[in-house]
């Protein structure tokens, strides 16, 4: 195990691709335990005058096997938690062990290390009420006694590279947190900089990287990591989901465990094989022995989890079954260990939400550990993926508004339907404001909840209004499923029903019961897929009720001629009535693997024949929430302007 797993790392370092599977991402058994027989390096405490305290402060210094003044070395500053000081390190992991056997194996670069006391002030030992205000700033301080005293210090004492690419930083908890905070203000100083079970001193994203470039041109690691089992671990995730957005190169690194040195020694093991080498950038993803817990799973659920590469591992208990697999459109066969569990990891999957079914023995279930959604017909479990680029749908801290459910009465079936409806901030306030509406319309196997739920339209609108990119409106999201629901049930009569529920309950019911501006020029109506052949159906036929039309991955269906030729009939009896009436006529497609493609792409061609007026976008993804909630975002910005 220990040859192979010397062999993986260095291919990993020498820019040899391995499979990822293959990789080693946990310090194998025995790594911390003192060989017999292999050359040693040394530690000892030294003492640096410290202009910063006032006083002469101590520090460990480890020097590596065969130490010489003849050849120069790299340096890690190796920082404490809250509760420790200079020798923390030494009682709590042995680094020196650690390093030696490392060294022994070839995996790391001949270095010197430096574990300091990072708590910069006159008695500075770990007694008394640790957290006290002033013992809690002097953790703080200590960078200016890094940089000014202790560093200087080091450089002129050892033979040591003087140069920031021969100098890196990691620590532990609160000097983890020091060690982000130091190593990523500082980027003159340090290219290599680590955080393990980074503590609350961690400054706000925003703070710690203010100028992604130059974190991208200047680090050579960047390096997160928790414990799954720790309290902290939410400081690591924010920071990891900020350098995400940014595109900034990291290893976001989950293990399991909680706040101790079993993590800590391993994050040590881990990191240090890596400093001061050439490391390949492609290959950082592929760093981490746990994922994430999806934001879609139900509370404290562990999986469904995400690895950084996007792949998905899925885990559930069903010692009765005899074969399970995950659905996502894809099916992935699961194994099943000793213990009664089975587990797949994925591909890599794309951004954004996506529907899954559990499949026990062929039956499709839903996942106990996901929240449900109604979508593909029925109560389905989901899978919500994250994406650099999603910053427009999510929680932000801006004006937000809300998302009521309404009942009515039907007067066109005779019953209680429901709707969503989205107000803006300040609706309840701004009493003397009519807002306009945009009608939005979910596809067949979903209902009212689908742009509520999956399509994250408040996060989206909201994010737009803040920006002042989308004016406040109201979002009337119905449920328009007719006749037996759905694309089964789909035809002329559904259609129809459709129009006649839209004209004469909706919106009657939402001009009677909210501030609502009731001409056409504040009037919108988009949909996606079935949603999208209701818009055309509905939304052409009535120009002098809506100026904005939205089509979302559909188009008159081309093999079903004695339900489209009317339709373009009607167009072309009505172009200009049409082109006139309409301020955008929006058509959007999820790229050639949306499902609806080749029909919208033949209902252009006629509507170029017929001289209709329209807008044309392209978001790749095929058929799926993610292509819905970019158009969303993109037809939202044309609206009522």
């Amino acid at each position: 195990m220990k040859k192979l797993t010397f062999s993986l790392i260095s291919l990993f370092l020498y820019n040899v691709h391995a499979h990822s599977q293959h990789l080693t991402n946990l310090a194998p058994a025995g790594f911390d335990v003192m060989r017999e027989n292999i050359t040693r390096g040394k530690i000892d405490t030294i003492s640096y005058p410290s202009k910063t305290v006032g006083n002469s402060r101590r520090a460990l210094i480890y020097t590596p096997p065969g130490y010489s003044k003849k050849q120069k070395y790299p340096v890690l500053y190796l920082l404490h938690g809250i509760g420790g000081d200079e020798k923390e390190w030494l009682n709590g992991a042995n680094p020196q062990v650690i390093l030696d056997n490392m060294a022994a194996d070839g995996k790391i670069a001949p270095m010197i290390v430096v574990m300091p006391n990072g708590r910069a002030m006159k008695d500075d030992r770990a007694i008394g009420n640790i957290f006290d205000s002033a013992r809690v700033q002097a953790f703080a301080t200590f960078e200016k006694d890094l940089l000014n005293d202790l560093l200087p210090y080091i450089e002129k004492k050892y033979s040591v590279k003087s140069d920031r690419e021969n100098r890196a930083i990691a620590g532990l908890s609160m000097g983890g947190g020091q060690s982000l905070n130091f190593g990523l203000a500082n980027l003159a100083t340090f290219a290599w900089v680590a955080g393990f079970s980074s503590a609350p001193n961690t400054r706000k994203p925003e703070e710690l990287v203010p100028d992604p470039e130059a974190a991208k041109n200047k680090l050579k690691l960047l390096w997160i990591s928790c414990g799954d089992e720790d309290g902290l671990i939410s400081f690591s995730k924010r920071t990891h989901e900020y350098l995400f957005e940014k595109g900034v190169p990291h290893i976001y690194y989950i293990e399991p465990g909680g706040h101790d040195f079993k993590v800590w020694k391993n994050d040590l093991y881990m990191v240090s094989q890596l400093l001061f080498k050439t490391v390949d950038i492609g290959t950082l993803s592929k760093y981490t022995v746990l994922g994430t817990p999806a934001s879609t799973n139900v509370r404290s659920a562990k999986y469904p989890q995400i690895l950084p590469d996007n792949r998905v591992v899925f885990r559930v208990k069903a010692p009765g079954a005899q074969k399970m697999q995950i659905d996502l459109g894809r099916k992935y066969d699961m194994a099943k260990d000793t213990g009664g569990y089975w587990q797949v990891t994925t591909d890599s999957i794309g951004e954004g939400f996506h529907y899954y079914s559990m499949l026990i023995d062929g039956v499709a279930i839903a996942d106990p550990a996901s929240e449900t959604f109604y979508g593909m017909g029925r109560m389905a479990s989901g899978v919500e993926i994250p994406f650099a680029a999603g910053a427009y749908y999510a929680v932000k801290n801006v004006p937000h508004g809300d998302v009521r459910i309404k009942r009515y009465y039907s007067s066109i079936t005779n019953s209680w339907r429901r709707m969503y409806v989205y107000t803006p901030p300040g609706y309840d306030s701004n009493t003397a404001e009519n807002y306009p509406v945009l009608y939005l319309l979910h596809g067949g196997g979903e209902d009212e909840r689908g742009w509520a739920t999956q399509g994250k339209t408040d996060l989206i609108i909201d994010n737009l209004i803040a920006e002042k990119k989308a004016k406040p409106m109201l979002v009337v999201m119905m449920d328009g499923n007719f006749g037996s629901g759905g694309i089964a049930g789909f035809g002329e009569r559904s259609l129809q029903l459709f129009e006649n529920e839209l004209k004469q309950s909706v919106i009657p019911f939402v001009e009677k019961s909210y501030r609502v501006a009731t001409d056409a020029k504040s009037r919108a109506l988009a949909g996606l897929s079935m949603g999208g052949l209701q818009t055309l159906y509905a939304g052409i036929k009535n120009t002098t009720l809506f100026s904005y039309l939205g089509v979302f991955s559909s188009g008159w269906w081309s093999n079903q001629p004695a339900l489209s030729n009317p339709q373009y009939d009607f167009m072309k009896n009505n172009t200009t009535v049409i082109n006139n009436n309409l301020t955008s006529f929006w058509i959007a497609m999820g790229g050639k693997e949306d499902i609806a493609y080749n029909n919208c792409k033949i209902m252009m061609a006629k509507f170029d024949e017929m001289g209709i007026r329209y807008h044309y976008s392209e978001y790749p993804g095929g058929h799926t929430w993610p292509v819905w909630r970019n158009n969303l975002f993109n037809f939202a910005q044309l609206l009522f302007k």
